[in-house]
């Protein structure tokens, strides 16, 4: 059984935030765990999905077979803290611990090909608008042709200038 691993360092996301996602996808398959991080909305999950495409992209380097990678380990340790001070009243300060996580991720190649309950569609590239340009909505073309056709009262009232 091959292993592979990934990590990721000095991640501005302190350690208990980042557990709280890491440890809902310990013994779940790749595409499974890829699946339930992009349906998160916490923002440890967008570098946790970024970490988990890295190590699959090392296995795939390494020969090893996709379908049947599992999350062996996910282990997130304390990394730096750094301390900053907030001023309060009566010239006190309060100190601040901006902490950081040190993330490692290891996947194992399993017995068997896992099924994939998931599809994961990946985005489409967006067209830039010197580029290509973009279709607009019926509806949203009638709504400019209305503001453009008549100011109101108040635009004509207030746009006057003083003589």
């Amino acid at each position: 059984m091959a292993q592979t691993t990934a990590k990721l360092n000095y991640l501005k996301i302190a350690p208990r935030k980042v557990r709280l996602i890491a440890n809902t996808l310990k013994g779940l398959s790749v595409q499974e765990a890829e699946a339930q991080l992009l349906l998160r909305v916490q923002r440890s999950s967008q570098p946790l999905l970024k970490l988990l495409r890295s190590a699959v992209n090392n296995a795939r380097n390494s020969k090893m077979d996709i379908t049947k990678l599992k999350i062996a380990s996910i282990l997130v340790n304390q990394g730096p803290m750094l301390k900053r001070f907030l001023p309060r009243a009566q010239g006190r300060a309060t100190p601040i611990h901006k902490k950081m996580s040190h993330v490692v991720l290891t996947l194992k190649e399993g017995d068997k090909v896992i099924n994939n309950r998931f599809v994961i569609n990946p985005p489409s590239k967006k067209q830039h608008a010197h580029k290509k340009e973009r279709v607009k909505p019926k509806a949203e073309e009638q709504q400019r042709e209305q503001q453009t056709a008549k100011p109101g009262f108040f635009k004509r009232m207030f746009n006057r200038r003083a003589v």
